[in-house]
Parts: C-alpha cells; sequence; structure tokens
C-alpha cells in the first residue's frame, strides 16, 4: 500500500505514518515541516494545503492508494475541499478524519451514525464554529471522492503517547503531585476516551478495506469509567494522592468549567454516550484505558515534550483555586 498522510509529524498524524511503516506500506507526509519531527522511513514532502501551488505540486509525488487527513483539525472546509480536489486524481481512497462534535446533538444527546450533522456547506470559510467546520470538511471529502471512495472517522477524545491538548498529561502530573485531588461528579460514570495508536490503527485498516462510510471512533459504551481512569492515574504514578469526589451540582455551584478545568468531566447527557458499533464490526479494537495512561506516563517521563499548542494552556484547575474549593467542603 501507498498510503499519503496529511499531517504526519505529531500525535495523530505520526502514529498513523508509524503504524503504516510497521505494516511495510509505503508512506509519504506532507506538512509545514514546523512543528513535530519526520517519522524515520517515510518521505517528507513540505507544504503549506492553504496554497493551491503546494497542492498541486503534492499531487505530482503521487500517486497513492489512500489519503489520511489528519491535519485539518481547525480549517475550514474549504481548506479540505481544496486538498480534496487536488488528490482526487492521484489516490485511490480518502480518510477523513472529523469528530464527533460533526453532530448537531453533541454533546446534549446519545449518538449513532445515523445522527443528524450540522449543516454547512463543503466550499464554507467558516471561522469558530468547529462543528460546522468539521460537517463541511466531511461534505467536501464525500463530494469529491463519492460516498464508494470516501472514509470518515469522528472520535471524540484521543488520549496516548504524545498528545498534545493536555487533557491526560495534566491528570498525571496532578496525580504526581499528590495530597487531596479534586474528582469530578461520580466515579461509575462512564467515558469514552480512545487510543491514538487505536485510531491510526483503524484508519489504516479502513484506508486499505474496498467498503467505505462513516464511523465513530471511541471506546465501547459501558466499559471505562472515571473511577477506574483516575485509579490507573495515581497507580502509574505512585499512589501519592488521595482522591476527594465532589458530586457535580457542587462543583457546577464553585463555577468549575466543565471539560477544561477538570479534563473529561461533563454532565451533559451525550458526551460519553456515543455507539461505536459500526467501527467495533468493521474491526476497532480499543486497548484498555489503563494501558493508556501507563504508556502516557511513560512518554512523559522519558521527558519528550508535546508539540506547543494553545489548547494545552486550557485544561488543568489551579492548585490555588482546587484548595479553596476542597476546603470550602470541609
Amino acid at each position: 500500500m501507498r498510503v499519503l498522510i496529511m499531517g504526519g509529524g505529531w500525535f495523530l498524524g505520526r502514529a498513523v505514518a508509524e503504524e503504516a511503516l510497521r505494516r511495510g506500506w509505503k508512506v509519504t507526509t506532507f506538512s509545514r515541516g514546523r512543528s513535530g519531527r519526520d517519522v524515520a522511513g517515510a518521505k517528507p514532502v513540505r507544504g503549506d494545503r492553504t496554497r493551491g501551488s503546494d497542492l498541486r505540486r503534492l499531487a505530482g509525488a503521487g500517486p497513492w492508494d489512500a489519503v489520511v487527513d489528519t491535519s485539518a483539525a481547525e480549517m475550514p472546509p474549504r481548506v479540505v475541499l481544496a486538498a480534496a480536489r487536488a488528490l482526487e486524481p492521484v489516490a485511490g481512497r480518502y480518510v477523513y478524519v472529523s469528530t464527533v462534535n460533526a453532530y448537531r446533538g453533541w454533546p446534549n444527546e446519545p449518538l449513532t451514525e445515523a445522527s443528524e450533522l450540522h449543516d454547512a456547506p463543503a466550499d464554507a470559510d467558516i471561522g469558530e464554529d468547529y462543528g460546522r467546520q468539521k460537517a463541511g470538511s466531511e461534505r467536501a471529502v464525500w463530494e469529491t471522492f463519492g460516498r464508494d471512495r470516501s472514509v470518515i472517522l469522528r472520535p471524540g477524545v484521543i488520549l496516548g503517547p504524545g498528545e498534545y491538548v493536555g487533557r491526560l498529561p495534566w491528570w498525571l502530573t496532578r496525580a504526581a503531585r499528590g495530597g487531596e485531588i479534586l474528582a469530578p461528579g461520580d466515579p461509575a460514570q462512564v467515558i469514552q476516551p480512545v487510543d491514538v495508536r487505536d485510531v491510526a490503527a483503524f484508519a489504516l485498516d479502513r484506508a486499505a478495506a474496498t467498503d467505505a462510510g462513516a464511523y465513530n471512533v471511541v471506546t465501547p459504551l459501558g466499559r471505562e469509567t472515571m473511577g477506574g481512569f483516575l485509579a490507573a492515574c495515581l497507580e502509574v504514578t505512585g499512589h501519592r494522592g488521595t482522591l476527594r469526589w465532589v458530586p457535580d451540582d457542587v462543583l457546577l455551584r464553585h463555577g468549575v468549567r466543565q471539560w477544561t478545568e477538570l479534563p473529561l468531566w461533563r454532565t451533559t447527557a451525550g458526551a460519553w454516550a456515543v455507539d461505536s458499533a459500526l467501527a467495533q464490526a468493521a474491526g476497532l479494537r480499543c486497548r484498555p484505558l489503563a494501558a493508556t495512561v501507563e504508556d502516557t506516563w511513560r512518554w512523559l517521563a522519558g521527558g519528550e515534550d508535546p508539540v506547543e499548542h494553545p489548547r494545552r494552556a486550557e485544561h488543568g484547575i489551579a492548585p490555588e483555586r482546587e484548595a479553596a474549593i476542597l476546603a470550602a467542603l470541609g
């Protein structure tokens, strides 16, 4: 297999490149080369996907059996459309990594692949509305490659070694600091993060398959909990802290910001109610969350820094604020 990875230097793109090389595939990566680092064994092509001349030059490096697009996280649909149009003559399939945010009902209601998507045109220049961005980008791929040559992957939260957003690294760092730890909500609350390496493997499986479609790429419902997740964080960091579970309504009264101040904590009904049965039937395999926690701690302990990203600063409650809330609870 010959695969082109849009991105390929960090986190998901890097995991896709490494897994493709492990399988013996010929790998080309396309990036500006300003962050991350090239994967040994892959052929890097430098360029900016927002420039038509760079896309035309990239197309000249083909052909490929498949494209796996991991680098359009916050780009408007028109950018994805331009890349799809440039690559359609030289690529057999297009695997686009979207998000559950593309659903109109996320995070307020349970979701399946049949749930309604946001409405956005393929050539839109959308700025701040992330869900509409991704829905419009999905449409750009469908319209260019057709339904029979397009694969759409909709992950929720992706964790694992190399994570740049900082959700799991923050919890691990907090657990390692020890003391009394503000634990959000109910320890039995189901959560559905997926390991970056499992997303990468599934993306390549779909790239090599003959069928197409859209898939929710999350850990199976009911398997992982917030309590199990935080217990794993404590275990790998040496059991230096103790968890103080605080109900949702108490945290809300104290103004704790969901999703960011205490990462992965969200009280809406659909945040962790995404059906991934289709992906599982198609071969998605999700390792235990405890294994992701352990491997991420090992990566952090190795001293390798993630790619700098502004979203990282959004995550984690300040120590003095956490202490004040715990003190107020008595």
